[in-house]
């Protein structure tokens, strides 16, 4: 639902912004010299009655509390906290997680030289195509956790470079297949059977001359068979 919000007469609750001071000060000269309206809307959710949290676009929030704005254009979402996640992905205020469990090796990669290529990154040096084959190659289904990478030789160690793994992979380990076991039913003791049963044992495995031998004979005939 979109909605032109008051700034004024609702209470609003934001996450603020890390853009620089510089950036939101000289965007907010630009807003109002092209009219004063926000023409990109800031995301909110609805708290309560007239009090909105922002969850995406809170530079654009910060633009319009920095020059005085008396209304926004808002989108008004649902609460939900796959919405408030997604909102924040798809404007750019939370890093996106893969599952490590299931990803593609295009998806290791893509994410890993994400992580080399951050400034002051903890993974700086690492070989990027050594890191994702061994990774693809590993047995992550299975993996509780990060530290089986420490065993892939690939220059991820305990600490600080494996923790930094943790800002674009997490983890859903697969059920270990269950073995199931058979039953197996024991044979019964010859002796415990009947002469009839014993003959029709006999007759099953195609063991001859058996029709006149007594129970024990029987038997000794079955159990060398």
């Amino acid at each position: 639902m979109t909605a032109i919000l008051s700034l004024q007469n609702k209470k609003w609750d934001a996450p603020g912004t890390d853009a620089p001071e510089f950036c939101i000060k000289a965007a907010g000269k630009v807003l109002m010299e092209s009219g004063g309206r926000n023409w990109v809307p800031v995301i909110v959710k609805e708290i309560e009655q007239d009090q909105y949290e922002v969850i995406g676009n809170s530079f654009v929030y910060a633009i319009a509390q920095e020059v005085g704005l008396e209304r926004v254009w808002c989108i008004v979402t649902d609460s939900s906290e796959r919405t408030f996640d997604l909102t924040r992905i798809l404007t750019g205020e939370l890093i996106p997680k893969v599952n490590l469990s299931t990803a593609s090796r295009d998806e290791i990669q893509a994410a890993l030289q994400y992580l080399i290529e951050k400034p002051n990154s903890e993974l700086k040096g690492i070989k990027l195509a050594i890191a994702t084959n061994r990774i693809d190659e590993a047995p992550r289904q299975s993996w509780k956790n990060f530290e089986p990478i420490t065993m892939l030789k690939c220059g991820i160690t305990k600490g600080k470079k494996l923790d930094a793994l943790k800002e674009v992979f997490y983890l859903t380990p697969q059920s270990e297949l269950e073995v199931v076991t058979p039953i197996v039913t024991p044979e019964p003791k010859l002796d415990t059977l009947t002469i009839a049963q014993l003959k029709d044992m006999a007759k099953k495995q195609g063991i001859s001359g058996y029709n006149k031998k007594k129970k024990q004979e029987l038997v000794a005939l079955l159990t060398t068979a």
